[in-house]
């Protein structure tokens, strides 16, 4: 019997390059000076200042995936999933830089004119222009049938009406790409994508909403009326909108369940610490069996998830991963580390939901997981469908 396994260090995870393992030692660094010492000051700001995006941006930690010809970093997603990595390890859940570098930014890089990328996708990955993504609607859910924000074409402009609302970054967005209906009678097969910049006439930011968790990431309302856009910023095709979507919704899966496996890893690892320190009774709450038995169970658990994660994204940087597998996957990780977090504050007691203390905050801001993205409940008829 090796007695020795547990003190052995993790083993090297293939998905990663030796480069790949550079690229995290200079994030991490970036993470420990720029991020941390300052994320709970944003949590109560509820908002990340814009500077932190344009000092990420001027080291290359925005677009990693972008083409240099437009001024990103040329890497491919082992590099994404590095970032969203370093960001979950110190829980900097209001850093919004994967929802900007590999959900917002694909949509342009794919889909807009050649005019419109070399407009804004070097403003983009240098952090002088914050992406979002409206697609949500008040009541609409995940329905994009349902979407009532609607695009007229008029001569050389599209004119758009209509309201947002939960859009991350909405705050401090310079660029949002709008799902609207550009043909009301067809359903989802007439939605389509238009970019919208900040300062146009018509569109207002509404409200900060105030949320349960990610406090220090601005979500907002937003408005749009009679708003004109030229037609140059259409992205992909009129009446493509639901396509281009479900083609980039994968990988966007794929961040949350990447961030979810680093969230339980690293909570696990705290807790674990914690519990060895904390008397009660005469004992460390280790000495329990209870929670020793707790802890060793979700220690496997993580484990096999890492593996699956792991593979994921190596099919993804093969271009391989398909639809059910990042339903799978984000699916599995949300719901896992929900109910492993709770384990892991029950286990810390009154302290646990004491706002100073990580666990708690990690908690609070890991139950939209299983919301945004494709609720769960989504992600099991996507599974379903395949069966």
């Amino acid at each position: 019997m090796d007695t020795n396994a547990a003190a052995r260090p993790p083993r090297p995870r293939t998905v990663f390059t030796a480069e790949h393992e550079m690229f995290r030692e200079q994030m991490r660094r970036f993470v420990d000076r720029e991020i941390a010492p300052f994320h709970r000051d944003w949590e109560r700001a509820g908002i990340v200042p814009r500077e932190v995006w344009r000092k990420a941006g001027a080291q290359g930690f925005l677009c990693t995936m972008l083409d240099p010809e437009y001024g990103g970093a040329g890497g491919d997603f082992g590099h994404a999933a590095i970032i969203i990595e370093e960001l979950a390890r110190v829980n900097a859940s209001g850093v919004a830089f994967q929802l900007h570098s590999d959900i917002v930014v694909p949509y342009i890089a794919a889909y807009a004119s050649e005019a419109r990328k070399r407009e804004w996708l070097p403003k983009m990955a240098a952090g002088e222009i914050i992406g979002a993504i409206a697609m949500t609607e008040p009541g609409m859910g995940s329905d994009l049938k349902a979407v009532r924000t609607s695009a007229v074409r008029d001569g050389d402009h599209w004119v758009i009406n209509g309201s947002k609302t939960f859009i991350s970054s909405g705050q401090n967005a310079g660029l949002v790409i709008v799902v609207c209906k550009t043909d009301p009678a067809a359903g989802r097969r007439g939605v389509s994508l238009i970019a919208v910049e900040e300062g146009t006439p018509g569109f207002t930011k509404g409200r900060k909403l105030e949320k349960i968790g990610m406090h220090a990431q601005d979500t907002s309302e937003l408005f749009f009326e009679d708003v004109r856009v030229p037609v140059e910023n259409l992205i992909g095709e009129e009446n493509g909108g639901f396509r281009h979507l479900m083609h980039q919704l994968p990988q966007e899966r794929l961040v949350i369940a990447v961030r979810a496996a680093t969230s339980m890893e690293t909570m696990l690892e705290k807790t674990i610490a914690y519990t060895k320190e904390r008397q009660v009774f005469g004992h460390s709450v280790f000495d329990f069996q209870v929670h020793r038995f707790k802890l060793a169970q979700a220690k496997a658990e993580i484990a096999m998830f890492r593996v699956y994660v792991d593979d994921c994204i190596a099919r993804h940087m093969q271009g391989e991963l398909s639809g059910e597998e990042a339903a799978a996957a984000k699916l599995l990780g949300t719901e896992m580390q929900n109910r492993l977090l709770d384990d892991f504050l029950q286990m810390h007691g009154g302290y646990g939901y004491m706002a100073e203390y990580e666990i708690g905050r990690a908690w609070a801001d890991a139950r939209v997981g299983r919301i945004y993205g494709g609720s769960s409940e989504v992600m099991r008829e996507i599974i379903a469908r395949t069966l």
